[in-house]
């Protein structure tokens, strides 16, 4: 399966970037560039499979979809691009890809934008609305100046967060091995998760005036907090 990348030169340790639900490689804006620009750290990004123009897998996903992201996907990925112990940037199923790596490998630091541990009814209600959008308005248009195959792309993501299978999901249980320092950020108004998503997490804690992407709706903020933790 072929990933999509990109690299910026800079130094160590490396910031890599895992992102959200629907996101991709160019979905992140400029927020990998302004943390390098405030950082000077080499700073790596790819679009999972499924994800921006990296290859489209066939398979429907299983709850387990982010464990296999965390444990048998990024390692490898990591090692061929001469990144040890990298510093995790994720955003939403992002940050839970990159909480799951760090319980089993090492890394320097978390960065943890509106991170998912569990399962909640704003959440599911938030990616039935999605659904519903995606059916109804022109956002299958809009996703495919971002994604090679938009349709497959929402389906990846929606199908199994709708699952019934998919409401016991929770990583709880893999938190108290990590040990790396962290730093979770959540809008106030997130509308795929409350605040209790943070509660279990031992992070230090910031909380911003926006819904469900910081770096996007409190870019300033975003940008200051993550500088002074890294």
């Amino acid at each position: 399966m072929k990933l999509d990348t990109k690299e910026i030169a800079g130094t160590e340790p490396a910031l890599v970037f895992l992102h959200e639900g629907l996101g991709s490689i160019e979905l992140w804006r400029d927020f990998p560039d302004r943390v390098h620009g405030a950082t000077g750290r080499r700073v790596f990004l790819y679009s999972r499979a499924g994800h921006g123009w990296s290859d489209v897998p066939t398979a429907a996903r299983t709850p387990r979809f982010m464990h296999e992201e965390a444990l048998d996907v990024l390692p490898p990925l990591l090692a061929e691009h001469g990144i040890a112990k990298p510093v995790l940037v994720g955003h939403s199923d992002g940050a839970s890809i990159a909480l799951i790596h760090a319980s089993e490998h090492p890394v320097e630091k978390l960065v943890l934008l509106a991170p998912h541990v569990f399962v909640e009814d704003v959440t599911i209600a938030s990616i039935e609305e999605a659904r519903t959008a995606f059916e109804t308005t022109d956002l299958e248009q809009r996703m495919a100046r971002y994604h090679r195959d938009p349709e497959r792309t929402f389906r990846l993501w929606n199908d199994i967060w709708l699952a019934p299978e998919f409401r016991d999901w929770n990583i709880e249980d893999v938190l108290p091995r990590i040990t790396a320092p962290a730093l979770a950020i959540q809008g106030a108004h997130d509308q795929y998760g409350t605040l209790a998503q943070l509660d279990s997490i031992a992070a230090e804690r910031v909380v911003l005036d926006a819904q469900h992407a910081p770096h996007l709706e409190a870019p300033e903020e975003t940008l200051r907090a993550v500088t002074e933790f890294l």
